[in-house]
């Protein structure tokens, strides 16, 4: 087997999400929807919302601190935070050195990656390049977002969304464990704005005539997504499995982003990788954005659903398009 990445492997994982929950029944009446089509074509029964006082960086905090323990390690072992985040505090400073402050990691340095969907697998790839190169040792990788505060409650496609966060440990492994691969890519050329947030940078900063506007919420094509998710996906997953040469039948578990059950089903369909494998809680929270991946993968792996020696493929789609799959085995 060819290893792209070496000696990283994940030592801990924590997950929080609010308590406050939206049901679809009660989606149905705030807005015009409907529970029965949101379950069959996306998987969605209930998502957790923020307060209006909770912020990225309070779900980012309760996550890492469990993720911390989780790996038995304390706080100032901890040397880099990244944290994978559409929906900063705020634009400065980053939320990453937000939640340094908030859990006391003095001893880390801090930033933000910003992929939306596939910043949690994009930022474990970063931290991956400097645990392998000597140049830290424990990373504590994050993924949050609180889509809640810039969505449209007024539309059809404020369901899809939901508010949480999930982390993990990375550290060094030995030669037998740990990452196998990654690739990770980004397609701008068609549709980078099938999911935008207009207003609030640059661009479109906010002024009164934006907010009026709704501009500083987000605006999705869910066509454009789907079409652009069931192309992307198995393109990255099979480069992986080339780059370890391994074959699907070797994949024991599959921790994917959460857009929704149906872009799921049918990438399962294309790489052949039986349902049952692919792990699933978007029924419960909905599309966490960047913390999907992460709050999925603690639950796993609390339950006990991940042996020693498992090969897990993680595999996400994000705006921009940002994309990519990892494979990792288990310590």
């Amino acid at each position: 087997m060819r290893q792209l990445v070496r000696n990283v492997k994940i030592i801990g994982t924590g997950s929080y999400v609010p308590d406050t929950v939206y049901t679809n029944k009660y989606l149905e009446t705030i807005l015009e929807t409907n529970d029965e089509w949101i379950q069959k074509n996306l998987g969605i029964k209930e998502r957790h919302i923020a307060a209006t006082n909770q912020t990225t960086s309070d779900l980012a905090a309760n996550s890492a601190l469990r993720a911390i323990g989780n790996a038995q390690l304390s706080v100032a072992d901890i040397e880099l935070i990244i944290v994978a985040t559409a929906t900063p505090d705020r634009k400065a400073p980053s939320t990453a050195a937000i939640v340094q402050d908030k859990i006391k990691a003095y001893n880390a340095a801090a930033f933000d990656i910003s992929a939306v969907c596939s910043g949690f697998l994009f930022a474990m790839s970063v931290a991956t390049q400097y645990i392998a190169s000597g140049v830290y040792n424990n990373i504590l990788v994050i993924g949050a977002d609180t889509f809640s505060k810039i969505t449209d409650w007024t539309r059809r496609d404020a369901v899809f969304f939901g508010d949480g966060s999930g982390a993990a440990i990375l550290s060094s492994a030995n030669v037998t464990e740990g990452f196998l691969a990654y690739r990770l890519y980004t397609d701008s050329s068609d549709e980078k704005f099938g999911f935008t947030i207009p207003a609030g940078g640059s661009e479109l900063p906010i002024t009164q005539e934006i907010i009026e506007k709704k501009l500083h919420f987000f605006q999705m094509n869910g066509h454009a997504v789907y079409d652009s998710a069931i192309k992307v996906l198995p393109k990255a997953i099979n480069q992986v499995l080339e780059d370890t040469g391994l074959t699907i039948h070797d994949i024991d578990l599959m921790i994917p982003h959460q857009p929704s059950i149906k872009i799921l089903q049918k990438t399962a369909e294309q790489i052949g990788l039986p349902f049952e494998k692919v792990m699933t809680n978007m029924d419960r929270y909905a599309n966490t954005s960047g913390g999907t991946i992460p709050i999925l993968l603690d639950e796993v792996h609390r339950k006990g659903l991940i042996k020693k020696g498992n090969n897990i493929l993680f595999a996400a789609v994000g705006s921009g398009w940002t994309y990519g799959a990892a494979i990792i085995k288990w310590q």
